[in-house]
């Protein structure tokens, strides 16, 4: 599946520290130290609407991460992938009437639109759930010969049972994780499971829904697998980061790495990262509920699309929040003092801000420390400081290559 194109990044003229990632698993810190290129598979959309902020802030986060190692001089590996069969996708498709391969490629298309405005690093790898399909077929081989694969009526199930280290990366309790699974797609209550935690990774064809040949009859992969595959195919069986949503801790980040962990019999990522939940009107923005703010009705506006990435550097991105307009209009204030900063002659001392920047962002990705400290940057130089550290040039670089904003 086609990408989208790569901003143009400066050249640093410093090295960035290594970088130290919150990891939920162990929910403490870890110093990210990657083995050759740096490793990071981000759980991608399902394309049946358009991209949200809440989307956007999860993108932007990995992005970030992104950056912050190839300042600490190393090469990146980023895998993507698009669901473009689920359930939703098809629901939607029935809904309004449209053919859902249609819907996908559409909103997919939307979605490559809002990450080149906001200036995000495409992944090396975007892959579609649909040309995944030989990819998970080999995974579920795979997973048959380990014994933990079973049949109820057309559908193949994964024994959770099967991986010792089941529950080790959300740390959710059985209970915690029966309450979960049936509202983000678990079918908990199905007759002939082994484990009401049991995932489906082949469902067998329906009536009216597309399906495609393989050893195991006409079907279409279940939602885990396919992450799964991707990953261990385009990054190998040990990555250094998965990283998603936090509604994706479990059940799906938990059952990818139970997936390849079964295959493999290693452990599946150094870190497992998650961004936090952005709100809007009271509530997590949904489609469900339709308190959604959008990226492209904000750019078909006229709202300048850094802007949009400003105000959302503004908040960690482990953290839940809730989108304020205002927000917006203070981040077009914002940028206007920042270019107007960029662009004097000489300014305050550049080299500590740079410093700082690069440290902040090394630090689990501490966007609003570094925002901050450009900020009082910007604030120093429009009130006249003009040192002979002042290099404002210097500054612009490195909120070009390590903030994407310019």
């Amino acid at each position: 599946m086609r990408s989208w194109p790569a901003p143009d990044l400066p050249a640093l003229s410093v090295t960035g520290p290594e970088v130290e990632l919150h990891d939920t698993a162990t929910g403490s810190l870890v110093t990210v130290s990657p083995s050759g290129a740096a490793r990071l598979y981000a759980c991608g959309i399902t394309p049946y609407d358009a991209t949200h902020l809440g989307h956007a802030a999860t993108y932007v986060a990995w992005d970030l991460l992104n950056r912050a190692w190839r300042h600490a001089g190393h090469e990146v590996r980023y895998v993507q992938n698009v669901t473009d069969v689920d359930d939703p996708l098809l629901e939607r498709a029935t809904k309004v009437g449209v053919d859902w391969v249609a819907l996908a490629e559409r909103e997919t298309e939307l979605f490559r639109q809002d990450m080149t405005a906001l200036r995000v690093i495409p992944p090396e790898a975007y892959v579609g759930a649909v040309e995944s399909i030989p990819l998970v077929v080999t995974l579920i081989e795979r997973l048959q010969e380990a014994g933990a694969i079973y049949q109820v009526d057309d559908d193949l199930y994964f024994s959770v049972t099967a991986d010792p280290a089941f529950g080790q990366e959300s740390q959710l309790s059985r209970e915690e994780m029966l309450t979960i699974f049936p509202e983000r797609g678990g079918d908990p209550d199905r007759p002939g499971k082994k484990d009401p935690l049991d995932c489906v990774v082949w469902r067998g064809e329906r009536p009216d829904e597309p399906s495609w040949e393989s050893p195991f009859g006409r079907g279409r992969p279940g939602w885990h697998i396919e992450c799964a595959a991707i990953s261990l195919d385009e990054l190998g069986e040990t990555i250094d980061v998965q990283a998603g949503g936090s509604d994706l801790v479990f059940p799906h980040h938990e059952m990818c790495a139970n997936h390849v962990q079964v295959a493999t019999g290693k452990p599946f990522a150094q870190v497992y990262a998650h961004a936090g939940m952005v709100a809007y009107d009271g509530e997590k923005m949904s489609k469900s509920l339709g308190n959604l703010v959008f990226v492209s009705q904000l750019r078909n506006s006229d709202v300048d699309p850094m802007a949009i990435r400003l105000a959302l550097l503004r908040h960690h991105y482990r953290s839940d929040w809730e989108w304020v307009d205002d927000e917006l209009w203070a981040a077009v204030d914002s940028l206007e003092d920042w270019r107007r900063a960029f662009a004097t002659p000489t300014g305050a001392p550049s080299g500590p801000v740079v410093t700082e920047v690069l440290a902040a962002m090394a630090a689990d990705l501490d966007a609003p420390r570094a925002v901050a400290a450009v900020e009082a940057w910007v604030r120093a130089t429009l009130d006249g400081d003009a040192s002979e550290d002042g290099a404002p040039a210097a500054v612009r670089d490195v909120v070009d290559a390590a903030l994407g904003l310019v």
